[in-house]
């Protein structure tokens, strides 16, 4: 193959080929992010007895979401993910997960702060019951049907 080239056509296509390799090098993964950046160093700024709400919205911003029973308990998130290698196609990473809880009194004064990393989330034990949708739930005729039209079609040959 080499003698079909010239050694000038040979060098271009070889420079042509390096930058080709070159120019799809990542140096710094590509990192997604969603929520608070630094949640961790800007929770350390938050103070039990001493902070308010005021303080709080200050420093990280209107909460991500509220409990849905109690007003003054607020929920910040922080969360990085990166794509995988090229080995690992469509893969991707989970860099951080952090969570903040922080619970106010009535009067809107920061008493208990809790911070979440993405190890503590691992011991976290959720529940394995699972909630049954009245809505979604077919009535005694419709199941009926179904399943007589499940037979018809089952003994069909085609």
């Amino acid at each position: 193959m080499l003698f079909i080239f010239k050694i000038k056509h040979f060098k271009n296509l070889v420079c042509l080929l390096l930058f080709l390799i070159l120019s799809n090098c990542k140096f710094k993964e590509p990192i997604k992010g969603h929520g608070i950046n630094f949640l961790e160093n800007r929770s350390q700024s938050i103070s039990i007895n001493k902070t308010n709400k005021n303080d709080v919205i200050k420093i990280l911003g209107n909460p991500h979401t509220t409990s849905i029973d109690d007003e003054n308990l607020w929920f910040y998130f922080d969360r990085k993910v990166s794509t995988g290698s090229i080995i690992n196609f469509g893969n991707v990473n989970l860099l951080e997960n952090n969570v903040l809880v922080v619970r106010f009194d009535k009067y809107g004064v920061v008493i208990n702060k809790e911070f979440y990393d993405k190890e503590d989330m691992k011991k976290i034990s959720y529940s394995e019951m699972k909630t049954e949708n009245p809505v979604t739930k077919q009535s005694f005729v419709s199941s009926f049907l179904q399943s007589v039209r499940q037979k018809m079609y089952g003994k069909r040959k085609f």
